[in-house]
């Protein structure tokens, strides 16, 4: 070969090869989609900061996963991007999915209601991709509508009203009076609690419906007094997922009676209050970046990002099987800043995880309680185990 051959002949090799490290430098892309007009994020809802409630829109949480994410990849030659994309309904979320996905694009967060999630999870079933679910506690997202690439960074309602269980078990707390809002989501959570009440052995003594509304003829229903008298309890379970009507239970009940649920005490993914592990970094990360403090879905999203940047890294910046593989393996140790390494479940990819009991400003216990034991892994005390599963992949 000639010396001018030969020298086309290196200098087209390294082209080659930069131009295939940069791909490699730019080939992980993460998405993140959510709606244009989400009633979870109304911003009279948030005004009142209710423990049951979100402070935002939590692709604050995964910005700051990516800044963190920065420095990593470069030992494995991956430069990460998050992009955010908004629709309007699940049909657009869907084809946002799909014009990304050809272009490479493999993981999704997906801030929406569970209704929404899926939809679009049941649709994309079979690509090469994955869903992260940062917002929505739907019990059904992790039973008969789950899906093989949609996985569950924020507890769902079964880990969180478990978390509360175990705890008024350990206070001996075990006598319930429970008051339930109209809404669907208020069923859904006063459904995950009665089934926890029974898995830990409270009795709930009564079922009580309530009614926020400024109709006089429905003023009964949404008088805690009357709601509280009676039954002999020991605590007040309150089941509201719009968070307006709880607030206003503590301190005008009929008995003096701690409140849980949707106020007083909560089980929450995240506290800003929690500062153990890390946790004051990660939310002073948080508020320097979105002036507000981080929530349940902020954490959610910081933690999906994080899982991907992990089995990135850890695969050392394999194709997209291998890194679903091992994000979905046993391997996988994430750090969560919670105080125990987190995975996946294999039965119905939720993360498994400890739940904080929390109230206002402050983290009172962080579940499982002591004294609850597993077989394999305490923590699978919390939420659906792999033998109450009806997740069918």
């Amino acid at each position: 070969m000639s010396l001018g051959l030969l020298l086309r002949a290196t200098l087209g090799s390294f082209a080659a090869l930069v131009a295939a490290s940069a791909f490699a430098a730019t080939n992980v892309r993460i998405a993140h989609l959510e709606l244009e007009t989400d009633s979870r994020y109304d911003e009279t809802k948030l005004f009142f900061r209710g423990l049951a409630q979100p402070l935002g829109r939590p692709f604050a949480g995964a910005e700051v996963a990516l800044r963190e994410a920065r420095f990593v990849g470069q030992a494995v030659g991956a430069e990460f991007a998050l992009e955010r994309v908004t629709g309007a309904d699940a049909k657009a979320l869907l084809a946002a999915i799909d014009r990304l996905n050809k272009e490479g694009v493999r993981y999704f967060l997906l801030d929406a209601p569970g209704a929404v999630v899926a939809e679009v999870a049941k649709a994309v079933r079979g690509k090469e991709l994955l869903l992260f679910n940062v917002s929505a506690p739907d019990d059904a997202l992790r039973q008969a509508q789950c899906q093989p690439n949609l996985l569950h960074t924020l507890p769902n309602d079964a880990m969180r009203m478990d978390a509360l269980a175990q705890y008024l078990v350990s206070k001996k707390w075990r006598n319930v009076l429970m008051l339930e809002g109209p809404r669907p989501e208020d069923k859904l959570v006063a459904d995950a609690f009665d089934r926890a009440a029974k898995r830990f052995g409270l009795k709930l003594v009564e079922r009580r419906p309530f009614v926020l509304s400024n109709d006089p003829r429905q003023r009964d229903q949404g008088n805690v007094a009357l709601l509280t008298a009676g039954s002999e309890h020991d605590v007040v379970f309150v089941a509201d997922s719009d968070g307006e009507f709880a607030r206003s239970v503590p301190y005008r009940t009929v008995r003096p009676r701690p409140v849980v649920g949707g106020e007083g005490l909560a089980a929450a993914a995240w506290s800003w209050a929690w500062e153990r592990h890390g946790a004051p970094q990660l939310n002073s990360r948080l508020e320097k970046h979105a002036g507000r403090k981080m929530a349940d879905p902020d954490w959610a999203a910081w933690m999906a990002v994080k899982a991907v940047v992990e089995a990135v890294v850890r695969t050392q910046n394999a194709p997209f099987g291998t890194v679903a593989k091992y994000l979905k393996g046993e391997e996988i140790a994430l750090d969560g800043f919670k105080g125990n390494r987190l995975g996946f479940r294999a039965w119905d990819n939720q993360l498994r995880q400890p739940v904080l009991l929390a109230t206002h400003n402050a983290v009172i216990e962080r579940a499982p309680i002591a004294g609850f034991l597993h077989p394999t892994n305490n923590m699978d005390t919390l939420g659906f185990d792999q033998r109450d599963s009806r997740c069918a992949f």
